[in-house]
């Protein structure tokens, strides 16, 4: 099986320095959700008015950008409030990956973190980024958040029956590039 989650499954590298965090995602999601506790009925705006959680000693600068967003010019993971952005999904989502991964026990790769190339018989958990297909599919009377879906699974869909999917999985990048990608993330699809 193949999951793609619209949102943010990490941070730019600058969040680990400015916080003194190692180079690790497991230890990434879990400083993340002691600090946005949003896996506990509790709203990202909340943390953010630090009505909940301690959000305030885990704020990220808007004008910083994983180098995966850079290669779209997607927005930041960190730029709330405005138009197709998914700040509000990444901070509610993450701590949701890190109740996943604890929970599956095995059987479920999360891409790029688990590796870059996936083992057989595995579920995948991957970050998908839905504009780069929407305009690919006609839209047959779809919302514009059906219309993301509809073309994010036809697309995984088409590229698993044509088998160009693993090479998705496995895009040729710089060296410094696949390094900062194991800890950043990156998007399914993006070269």
């Amino acid at each position: 099986m193949l999951v793609g989650i619209d949102h943010g499954f990490s941070f730019p590298l600058a969040y680990f320095e400015r916080y003194g965090l190692p180079l690790d995602w497991n230890s990434f999601v879990d400083d993340f959700q002691r600090h946005w506790p949003t896996d506990d009925d509790i709203y990202v705006c909340f943390v953010r008015d630090g009505l909940e959680g301690n959000g305030g000693a885990r704020c990220g600068d808007p004008l910083w950008r994983r180098i995966t967003e850079r290669r779209v010019r997607a927005k930041s993971v960190f730029q709330f409030n405005v138009q197709g952005s998914v700040a509000h999904s990444t901070h509610a989502g993450i701590p949701w990956l890190r109740y996943i991964r604890q929970h599956a026990k095995g059987g479920v790769h999360f891409w790029p973190f688990d590796g870059w190339s996936v083992p057989p018989n595995c579920s995948v958990i991957a970050e998908v980024y839905p504009a780069l297909w929407s305009r690919t599919f006609p839209n047959v009377g779809r919302t514009p958040d059906q219309q993301d879906a509809f073309a994010t699974a036809e697309w995984m869909r088409r590229a698993d029956a044509d088998g160009s999917l693993e090479k998705f999985f496995c895009p040729e990048l710089q060296p410094e590039d696949r390094k900062s990608g194991e800890i950043e993330g990156w998007i399914l699809g993006v070269a």
